[in-house]
């Protein structure tokens, strides 16, 4: 059996070990980049760390949906030194690799894709599925990969993808979720206006035949007097 082991751009230490084909094995190299499946449905482009026979004893290696390069884009040496990045700043290979590459190079199912709209396509040169993405690019802002999986009716649809971005039909962002979420506490306070006796007296005497706000109403005036606010429930 043939394996590789790839570098996913997630906060994870470990590497992650996939399965390939013989005639895989003799083609890829360390530095390409390739499709893998991860989890139950998301999809990442990960570079191959290295090429080996090795299989793993935790789990059962998953196979690769396909090889996107030709050539390596990460040179041996350049491998060498995320691995000392990440050792040196205690991060993951992951969060080195995506530092590290342009987005349009870390395709994977977060992906959002638009047109381009900075140069004109001759339609006529893009191929069958080529034309259907672009097609639908002019009446959908953006897509992500999962729907564009839908368009073509199948699941490996980076190398499409890739062929748009060198045509430069297309342009790629990664879709950034906003994690930290800050805690607000809401306050409540005497409004302004009734800040001077006389207004205050008056709004005290429309409360007459309301007892408990006209408690709440006294509470606020006496943080007001105070200046301080008082935290609502």
């Amino acid at each position: 059996m043939h394996y590789i082991d790839v570098i996913i751009p997630i906060p994870l230490q470990k590497l992650f070990t996939y399965s390939i084909t013989a005639s895989e094995f003799d083609f890829i190299e360390p530095g390409m980049r390739v499709a893998v499946p991860f989890g139950k449905s998301k999809i990442y482009t990960g570079i191959v760390y290295r090429v080996h026979h090795d299989a793993p004893t935790a789990y059962e290696a998953k196979e690769i949906q396909q090889i996107l390069d030709e050539t390596p884009v990460v040179n041996q040496k350049q491998l060498k030194l995320w691995d000392w990045v990440s050792s040196y700043y205690m991060c993951t290979m992951g969060d080195v690799m995506r530092a590290s590459l342009p987005s349009a190079f870390i395709l994977e199912s977060e992906t959002v894709i638009s047109k381009n709209n900075k140069t004109t396509i001759d339609e006529s040169t893009l191929k069958d599925d080529e034309f259907l993405v672009y097609e639908a690019l002019h009446h959908q802002s953006s897509l992500k990969i999962q729907d564009i999986s839908n368009i073509l009716s199948k699941k490996n649809v980076l190398s499409v993808i890739k062929r748009l971005i060198e045509k430069e039909a297309i342009s790629v962002e990664e879709e950034v979720y906003e994690k930290y979420k800050p805690k607000l506490v809401r306050y409540v306070k005497l409004h302004t206006f009734y800040s001077t006796e006389k207004e205050f007296h008056e709004l005290m005497n429309d409360l007459s035949r309301a007892p408990k706000q006209r408690d709440v109403v006294m509470t606020l005036f006496y943080f007001c007097k105070n200046e301080k606010t008082c935290k609502s429930f």
